[in-house]
């Protein structure tokens, strides 16, 4: 039995008024937090060890002043049972597997990812979505870029439905060097390159394309929508999600407004994904 002795931390945030709460679920997101629940009035997510509590807690503040910001230590982790509740997604043709469950399943169609810190393993709804999602718009030899990638899991995936390359374009250094484990280890390399760095720079630097998958909290896809038109080729397709299915209306409107048409949609424990086009 493996006992994590550095406690992990419990984040539990109450927005100061109702009209915060979507302002500091996005916030959270974009501070770090790999998952967000919801507890009646908080919102609650967990750090790992080390984490920089407070500037985490610069960013939630940036999107509401006055929120309570209460952080926990949590008991030591038995990493033994925590394996043993990570589970396997079949999601249409591919599997999401970690890697002692992965020669259970089709080494072609299986995406082995260590569910380390970085998002995308397969846990999250938004994850999910996208995938199932993929099918539908990749053709064989399509070129992608993988916006806010995490783990490279969608870089991957798009790999296995018969992409030719992919870039995993990820901001994060923690997420990068997971994600170019998690290439090697599905022998993508050479097909999936893994970028570090702001996708508003990247995103221009390896267009055109035909297909953008963007995992990323709402405010950040609206503001690279018209980047994002401009680095499509005349027939692409983007996949959206990381987007609250409260928003939905609001991200349809957007999407109109911007001259985009919507092609096909997903939803899943509260998170809307969506496939666009010009």
């Amino acid at each position: 039995m493996t006992i994590e002795k550095t406690p992990w931390l419990r984040v539990a945030v109450r927005p100061s008024a109702d009209d915060r709460r979507d302002a500091l679920m996005a916030a959270l997101f974009a501070a770090g937090a790999q998952g967000v629940q919801e507890d009646g009035v908080l919102l609650v997510t967990h750090l790992e060890p080390g984490s920089d509590v407070g500037t985490f807690a610069d960013v939630l503040r940036g999107a509401d002043a006055a929120a309570d910001i209460a952080v926990t230590e949590l008991p030591p982790m038995d990493w033994s049972e925590w394996r043993a509740r990570v589970g396997a997604h079949q999601l249409g043709p591919l599997t999401i597997a970690p890697p002692w469950l992965a020669d259970q399943f089709d080494a072609a169609t299986t995406i082995i990812i260590d569910p380390a810190m970085a998002f995308g393993t397969g846990e999250h709804g938004t994850t999910r979505g996208v995938v199932r999602l993929l099918p539908t718009v990749i053709r064989p030899g399509d070129v992608v870029a993988d916006l806010g990638s995490g783990t490279a899991v969608l870089s991957i995936a798009a790999i296995k439905l018969g992409a030719s390359r992919a870039a995993a374009i990820e901001i994060d250094p923690d997420a990068t060097s997971n994600a170019l484990e998690n290439v090697e280890r599905n022998g993508v390399v050479g097909r999936v390159q893994v970028l570090e760095g702001d996708a508003g720079v990247l995103l221009p630097l390896v267009a055109p394309v035909r297909v953008i998958l963007a995992n990323i909290i709402s405010s950040v896809l609206l503001e690279l929508l018209p980047l994002m038109a401009e680095s499509l080729t005349e027939d692409g397709r983007v996949i959206l999600s990381g987007i609250l299915i409260e928003e939905r209306t609001m991200m349809l409107e957007a999407l109109a407004v911007r001259g985009w048409r919507v092609l096909a949609e997903d939803s899943e424990d509260g998170w809307w994904s969506v496939v666009i086009a010009r």
